[in-house]
């Protein structure tokens, strides 16, 4: 790829834990803004400052999306081959004091332009046994698949902090009457570089590397969570009105991704996405660009990506994550973090970079009719702002969304109730 894009060096990443180091992680925060502005999400690259919701969608949100796919998180190709949902296993089981229906369901991709490779995407809905109707269903993206148990779902290696004691996630979701859906990324594509050749990239290329407008991991996982909406729009026992998508660290990124470009889904859920992320690019705290460009994680990002990471600077890029979380609206966004502590805190992931991106998207909202957090101050850990479409929370725990959890479903009650 470095060959493709003529690069010969990538600037260094940075090292997280001890600042004694040559390239250290920043923590100070007077050094942490380099760049004064980020892109407009209301300005035409012709320069026009758009006023309308009409010229919102007919015109400027295109825009950002043509900017995301090239630069940023790749191209999903336009002979992507068909998914064909099978339901492998039905049964009935407990889930704390919740009677509850699992289904196993296996997304087989259609892979006769390249059987050399198969891909059967894995995805566990669990539904109330005694429901009247059709019920809400929240998705995750966990880093289980079928076999490793239905418990508290980690968010593969980046997430090292626990669940806190009491209910799980998932009997929280019950006791409001809901349902949640476990689906595997790493059945849709594998979490490395070297499995690019491998999953629905690696089908679609037919075993060739990428381009440099490739999509990378996280915009494969988005594609796959899409493909598990369709299969949930089929099911009769979930409203597919009602479906909200969630993911911690890795899996946040891809859940934002996800809700930017797929609109039916109705809510979301993003923990600690970071770097890739909710955070700002431009933001120099924590995790930068180069971390995920030009370590181990260049496979979650379009090729392009890192050229931003070498002879360009995260000033360059056409468009910044406040953009993402503005591709969302006009639905409702939730964005968590642990506390802004360097790890094994959250601060990595640059909770305050992630706030700043969602005041920054508030302008979109606020066009389209909506809501925004109401302020660009950021809040006292453990103080939500929730009163709008965009809502941020920081907890005082770790790499998690644990605590978290209860204020997210009060959130998404209000609009699953609702109907809005």
């Amino acid at each position: 790829m470095l060959d493709l894009l003529n690069i010969k060096t990538l600037r260094n990443p940075v090292d997280a834990r001890n600042p004694l180091a040559v390239h250290p992680a920043n923590w100070d925060e007077s050094k942490a803004n380099p760049y004064s502005r980020l892109p407009d999400p209301l300005l035409l690259k012709s320069g026009k400052k758009i006023k309308t919701s009409k010229e919102w969608w007919e015109q400027r949100r295109g825009e950002i999306v043509e900017d995301f796919d090239r630069e940023v998180y790749g191209r999903v190709p336009p002979n992507t081959p068909k998914v064909k949902w099978e339901v492998t296993s039905t049964r009935l089981e407990k889930d704390g004091d919740a009677a509850v229906t699992v289904k196993e369901v296996v997304g087989h991709v259609d892979n006769t332009s390249y059987p050399q490779v198969s891909v059967d995407i894995q995805l566990v809905l669990v539904t109330p046994a005694k429901a009247s109707g059709p019920v809400p269903v929240i998705v995750e993206f966990s880093g289980r698949g079928f076999g490793g148990g239905r418990g508290p779902a980690g968010a593969g290696p980046a997430a090292t902090a626990s669940q806190p004691q009491g209910p799980s996630w998932q009997q929280q979701v019950l006791a409001k009457g809901w349902g949640y859906a476990l689906l595997s990324p790493a059945s849709i594509q594998a979490d490395n570089g070297a499995g690019l050749t491998q999953g629905i990239i690696g089908l679609v290329n037919k075993g060739q590397p990428r381009q440099p407008e490739g999509w990378g991991a996280l915009r494969a996982w988005a594609w796959g969570a899409s493909r598990a909406l369709d299969y949930l729009e089929t099911d009769k026992s979930v409203n597919a009105k009602k479906v909200g998508i969630e993911g911690v660290s890795r899996y946040g990124k891809s859940a934002l991704v996800t809700m930017a470009y797929d609109q039916r889904f109705a809510i979301a859920f993003i923990g600690s996405s970071g770097e890739g992320g909710a955070k700002l690019h431009r933001r120099n705290y924590g995790e930068p660009v180069e971390n995920v460009a030009a370590v181990s994680e260049y496979h979650w990002m379009a090729g392009n990506f890192l050229k931003y990471a070498g002879p360009l600077t995260w000033d360059d890029l056409p468009v910044d994550s406040h953009e993402l979380i503005a591709l969302c609206a006009p639905r409702a966004v939730f964005i968590s973090a642990g506390v802004s502590t360097p790890p094994p805190g959250d601060g990595w992931v640059d909770p305050k970079g992630s706030f700043l991106a969602a005041a920054a998207a508030g302008p979109v909202y606020r066009l389209l009719g909506k809501k925004d957090m109401g302020t660009t101050e950021f809040p006292p850990v453990e103080r939500g702002l929730m009163d709008g479409e965009i809502s941020f929370r920081q907890h005082a725990g770790g790499h998690t969304s644990g605590p978290n959890w209860p204020t997210f479903l009060a959130f998404a009650e209000r609009y699953f109730k609702s109907g809005s």
